[in-house]
């Protein structure tokens, strides 16, 4: 493992989404000095949030999974989960609305996915589904020990050679959910999350500095020394952190990429007020063929109602697009209004529905360096290195990422009980 050389006393963090979080509690934790700088006015970075007429949004992920690495994250300084996040364990997982109006419930544990599936679809297909899920566990479970993070890539083939029904590689992903143990939401929406991390952050001693803008870095040879800010500010470091985009990050370290960059693909994304009773906290709408995309449907009131008001329903609806940029975006428009009304009749909306938000959502740009080739104390961390790209691979990020600043690697006492349970 590359470590950063030299003094690392002083650490600045670029952006506190939750891999700039995860890193700053890390370190903080190892005794680093801490500045973690971040251009919005809250933290969060990719769990973002958006208030509409008292509905409180979350626009960026929509479940927590393995929060056991939650836990860790926030022990790194002392601080203990239950003080700082309320988490409710969602039973069922997921609904599946099939194309012939049937539905399945996906609940957690290898037991009572089963048998729903032998109830469903016959023994033949449970049994398919066992194999499943053992090999999504041991396929997760070997990179999370080995890298602190980095679960292994799923093509979406995998499933297809287990199950028959519904051919699609949104089933491995409800595999993996099932093999993660659960899936849980904080009380007060996922941007609770970065706030509870935030704020262990600030009571540990990081200095976290919203609302602030990192305009360049100043070098001394092969080190950077020093982060400028658009308001003129100079701050001195021994070490830095980029969880920035790597457009971003290649701008400020002013060089071309050595490694190729891949955008994911986009999403449109509408998020939906309603009247009314609605379906599960998360559902998958699958379409007709079934190599048709489905629609993930999350309705977070289904959890904790203070979400909207006046008792009404948010129904936020992705739907992925083939790719990502300025196509997607003209189609955000058209993609919304037909996914109102595609939506109501699914699920079965009875009562009034009001389109409050639709965006498109890029994809990460995926790349593989950790620690810059040309800087010997920058450190990526976040969607622009691996691990990095979902909540729990974000968290488990700043353990690396401190690993290599302060050269001292902390072995985890365990394997993270989510994957096996």
């Amino acid at each position: 493992m590359r470590i950063v050389a030299g003094p690392t006393d002083h650490v600045v963090v670029v952006g506190a989404g939750l891999s700039g979080l995860a890193a700053a509690l890390h370190l903080c934790g190892r005794g680093r000095s801490v500045t973690v700088l971040e251009r919005a006015a809250v933290p969060g970075g990719r769990v973002g949030r958006r208030d509409v007429r008292g509905h409180r949004l979350d626009t960026g992920p929509a479940v927590l999974t393995m929060p056991d690495v939650v836990e860790e994250t926030l022990d790194a300084v002392g601080a203990a989960l239950d003080d700082r996040l309320t988490l409710t364990r969602l039973d069922p997982i997921c609904r599946a609305y099939l194309p012939d109006g049937s539905a399945l419930d996906v609940r957690a544990g290898r037991d009572a996915v089963t048998e729903a599936l032998r109830a469903f679809a016959g023994p033949r297909e449970a049994a398919r589904y066992a194999r499943l899920r053992d090999r999504l566990a041991r396929l997760c479970q070997a990179p999370y020990t080995r890298l602190s993070g980095a679960p292994a890539l799923l093509p979406g083939g995998f499933g297809r050679r287990f199950l028959r029904a519904e051919p699609s590689p949104a089933l491995s992903a409800l595999a993996a959910m099932d093999a993660a143990g659960g899936a849980w939401f904080p009380h007060g929406g996922m941007r609770a999350l970065p706030d509870a991390l935030a704020g262990a952050a600030a009571g540990a001693g990081v200095d976290l500095r919203h609302g602030t803008t990192v305009s360049a870095l100043e070098r001394h040879g092969r080190r950077v020394i020093a982060a400028h800010t658009t308001g003129g500010e100079r701050i001195p470091c021994d070490a830095i952190v980029l969880t920035c985009a790597p457009a971003t990050a290649r701008r400020l370290l002013g060089h071309a990429p050595s490694h190729p960059y891949r955008a994911a693909p986009s999403a449109v994304v509408v998020h939906l007020s309603a009247t009314g009773d609605g379906p599960a906290h998360h559902n998958l709408l699958f379409g007709d063929p079934a190599s048709d995309a489905p629609l993930l449907v999350t309705r977070p009131t289904a959890t904790d109602p203070a979400l909207a008001p006046g008792g009404r329903q948010i129904l936020s609806v992705s739907v992925p697009l083939p790719r990502p940029g300025d196509g997607a975006k003209r189609a955000a428009p058209a993609y919304a209004e037909e996914t109102v009304a595609l939506v109501a009749a699914r699920c079965g909306l009875s009562g009034t529905v009001e389109t409050l938000a639709a965006f498109t959502s890029d994809g990460a740009e995926i790349s593989g360096p950790a620690l810059a080739r040309t800087a010997d104390n920058v450190v990526f961390a976040g969607h622009g290195a691996i691990p990095g790209l979902d909540v729990p691979t974000a968290l488990l990020s700043g353990r690396p990422v401190a690993d290599r600043v302060t050269g001292t690697p902390v072995p985890r006492p365990r394997p993270y009980a989510g994957i096996t349970r």
